[in-house]
């Protein structure tokens, strides 16, 4: 029976693999192209390529496809793709303030230091399903942009006025992998200049809200000295105590919707609401540096594209010095602005936690998406011999108890 049954199970599994590959690769409708699920379907890709914790657009875009768009199963594929890669060299250490924005706003500021640029956003886009006509939808794909360019336009409030439309080689051109080459134009009404642009600053290179409030010295130092290397997750295991580089890693490349879920948890938990601001979002593209073979001079080799969140939070225990304010950081890959401010937050809710909860036991073993997901899922496969072993101890328990 045990060998019939392993037969019969082998022969289901090879043909459920087929029923898999042949809706993957028939149907009546036109091949999903790469460059469609990249160009189409950014968001998706990007938080693939974070969960996954490897940069490849296209190979995320191809795992999207054959998960048949389940995210989660994607970012599987990529990790477990991943995990076949050589290391070939460790990238060079890059400040954040290489950043070329594409989009910066300050929540916290109505005039930060440097200007605020909208850039592509939902924001303030009604969430109104769009009902338009397959037909005209593909008619109003197929026509040039209204500014003849065929591209997008963020726009600056807050900020100078005037026009500030960068060509096709300017800093916020991004490629088809996800991106909009967004112009800057002023807004705003009655606005004061932007510090960035009275001192002739790079505007797509802003300087930070941070640097602003430590010359108001209303931030707690958490600064230490040194510049230890971070924490490799990949190599190491994780448990409560790891550096703070070890946290942010573990939730760079966390599921997206856990990760939001435990911040709202913690954060609206009955009797405790913590107020967080972001100081700053923003999403750009980072240089990608490493040290070439023969000179050892750093070399860059790629480009990534990151959103950035620094996050405030007022300071009002008995125990904290409640004439400053603390900042919790957050970046992850591509665009997923939640994502990187959930993070913010929990670096914060961490940090004031001070391990008096299992808080960041939680937030370093738990938000893995991956490694939850497999648990689930092996949930599926047989488990006979677990349950006929429960089943016997019932019996058990019965048969001793009627004694």
């Amino acid at each position: 029976m045990g060998y019939s049954g392993a037969s019969g199970g082998h022969e289901a599994i090879l043909a459920a693999e087929q029923l898999v590959e042949r809706h993957r690769y028939g149907g009546p409708s036109d091949w999903l192209g790469i460059d469609q699920i990249t160009d189409r379907l950014r968001l998706a890709v990007d938080r693939i390529m974070g969960e996954g914790g490897l940069w490849a657009p296209e190979l995320a875009a191809r795992a999207l496809r054959q998960a048949e768009g389940d995210v989660q199963e994607a970012a599987q594929l990529i990790r477990a793709h991943r995990s076949t890669l050589p290391r070939v060299a460790y990238s060079e250490p890059v400040h954040a303030d290489e950043l070329r924005i594409s989009r910066r706003i300050s929540p916290a500021f109505r005039n930060p230091p440097g200007s605020q640029l909208l850039g592509r956003t939902l924001d303030y886009v009604g969430r109104l399903l769009d009902l338009m006509p397959e037909e005209q939808a593909r008619a109003r794909a197929t026509e040039p942009a209204a500014n003849g360019h065929g591209h997008g336009h963020g726009h600056r409030y807050g900020g100078a006025h005037g026009d500030a439309h960068e060509d096709a080689h300017g800093g916020a051109h991004e490629d088809a992998h996800g991106g909009a080459h967004d112009g800057a134009h002023g807004g705003g009404r009655g606005e004061t200049r932007a510090e960035g642009d009275a001192d002739g600053a790079d505007p797509r290179r802003p300087p930070r809200l941070l640097r602003l409030l430590r010359s108001m010295d209303l931030l707690v130092e958490r600064r230490t000295d040194g510049d230890p290397d971070p924490y490799d997750i990949t190599r190491d295991p994780i448990r409560p105590g790891v550096p703070r580089s070890a946290r942010l890693t573990a939730m760079a490349r966390a599921e997206t919707g856990a990760l939001v879920h435990l911040w709202y948890s913690h954060t609206f938990q009955p009797g405790r609401h913590n107020h967080e601001f972001p100081g700053e979002v923003r999403h750009g593209a980072l240089p990608v540096r490493v040290a070439h073979p023969l000179t050892g001079n750093p070399v860059t080799v790629a480009e990534v594209r990151v959103t950035e969140v620094e996050t405030i939070d007022d300071l009002d225990r008995a125990e904290e010095d409640r004439t400053r304010l603390d900042l919790g950081y957050g970046m992850c890959f591509g665009h997923n602005e939640r994502k990187a401010i959930a993070m913010a937050g929990l670096d914060l809710l961490v940090h004031r936690d001070g391990g008096r909860t299992g808080l960041e036991q939680e937030v370093l073993l738990t938000l893995d998406g991956i490694e939850a997901s497999g648990f689930l899922e092996h949930l599926k496969l047989p488990h006979y011999v677990d349950f006929r072993s429960v089943l016997d101890r019932k019996r058990a328990v019965r048969k001793a108890g009627a004694r």
